[in-house]
């Protein structure tokens, strides 16, 4: 006959199996080790916008991560240039995923690369959080229970745009575009937007990337009167148009508006060259101290002011880390709980939350540049004209089409 337990016993063995549950439930950090990959473009047309101030700021968000937080387990970071090409970009990621222990993969700018990197991170059950790509496709029909959208979208920069519609009366847009996820996802959102601000699109032209002669588009443009020019490319195709518009006269009869345009290529046209340009920001290193403070670190690291999608980069690696020393788990799944559940407030975002769609919402600005007389130092360019909160800048939960969302 069996003796029968004591309740102490009886108590140490239900606590013992609930510690067993909880231990097989919650892995701890695979191989000690939290491995973060910078997927990036590092000689392309976006490799101003990201490239190796990409890996900069990721390797500062590692360095201050230890430092403040001294985890019990060690961080590394790889990089690699996907070159613009979606299957490079796909082959590396299921390289690292599978032999390069990568827990998490970042960046990832070019829309097609980040929607390739996307599917294989789900395959694989791995973490990508997207910093540099702004195609709505991750967050709508292609959304992941892997995946976060960090950054910006097409959806928000077109909404924040369309604002100039009303306040400017610039109702009648003609659209420059890239060919490709990009340029197509800007020029739907944006003719979209327009039209809910009571505009019109007169027309499309889509040009290829790294194109270097914009003359037969830019005249299309021009051709159609519209009062707004739209450029619905990015980085260098950006950069190559907006300098083709000055030397083809184009403004001040048009209006150029970039649907993407950051201080980086401000900065490169300098203020006389840009004077007047509204752009939607998701960042300003001016913004306030504690932008100013990160900034002046990463200019003395980098020797440029960052860009939306350098800091953006570190605010994602940053609150990845502390989600998993709060975990205390690398794995996914969890890790991903504990990003949803804690609001993000830092150098980068204000008003942070990540939805269950994968979007992180927060504030975004609409800037305009300044005069040149109004600069009072290199970088200096932008005129916060309205802080656009981050509920009425990206896409309603109730228009998603993203199989994650409860409608």
């Amino acid at each position: 006959m069996k003796k029968a337990m004591s309740l102490g016993a009886i108590v140490a063995t239900a606590l013992a199996a609930g510690c067993a549950g909880s231990l097989a439930q919650t892995p701890p950090i695979s191989d000690g080790t939290v491995k973060i990959g910078v997927l990036t473009d590092m000689t392309g047309v976006f490799s101003d916008l990201a490239g190796a101030g990409a890996v900069t700021s990721v390797q500062m968000a590692i360095d201050d991560f230890v430092e403040q937080a001294k985890p019990s387990f060690k961080v590394e970071l790889v990089s690699a240039d996907h070159q613009n090409k979606p299957d490079i970009g796909a082959g590396i990621a299921r390289q690292w995923y599978d032999t390069g222990n990568v827990d998490l993969i970042t960046d990832v700018i070019n829309s097609g690369v980040a929607l390739a990197v996307s599917g294989v991170a789900e395959s694989k059950n791995r973490m990508l959080i997207v910093t540099g790509s702004g195609s709505t496709r991750l967050t709508n029909e292609q959304c992941s229970a892997n995946t976060i959208s960090y950054t910006w979208d097409t959806y928000s920069n077109a909404n924040g745009q369309s604002r100039i519609v009303k306040s400017l009366g610039l109702d009648t847009w003609y659209f420059v575009a890239v060919d490709y996820a990009l340029g197509k996802s800007l020029v739907t959102e944006a003719s979209a937007a327009i039209g809910r601000s009571g505009g019109t699109v007169s027309g499309t032209v889509y040009h290829p990337i790294s194109t270097i002669d914009l003359s037969s588009f830019l005249l299309q443009a021009q051709g159609s009167k519209a009062k707004v020019i739209g450029f619905a490319n990015a980085g260098a195709d950006l950069l190559n148009s907006i300098k083709a518009a000055r030397d083809f006269n184009i403004t001040p009869g048009q209006a150029i508006v970039p649907l993407v345009g950051t201080i980086t290529e401000v900065n490169a046209l300098g203020a006389a060259a840009a004077q007047g340009m509204i752009l939607v920001e998701p960042f300003y290193w001016d913004l306030d101290e504690l932008s100013r403070q990160w900034s002046r670190r990463f200019f003395a690291k980098f020797g440029k002011m960052p860009n939306f999608v350098q800091a953006g980069a570190y605010s994602a690696v940053m609150n990845y880390l502390k989600a998993v020393q709060t975990a205390k788990t690398d794995e996914p799944g969890a890790v991903m709980k504990q990003l949803k559940s804690a609001p993000i407030n830092d150098m980068f975002a204000r008003n942070g939350h990540i939805r269950a769609d994968g979007r992180m919402v927060h504030d975004l600005y609409l800037v305009q540049v300044k005069a040149p007389n109004e600069v009072k130092e290199k970088w200096d360019y932008y005129n916060v004209r309205e802080t656009i909160p981050g509920e009425e800048a990206f896409q309603p939960l109730a228009t998603s089409k993203c199989r994650l969302v409860t409608q």
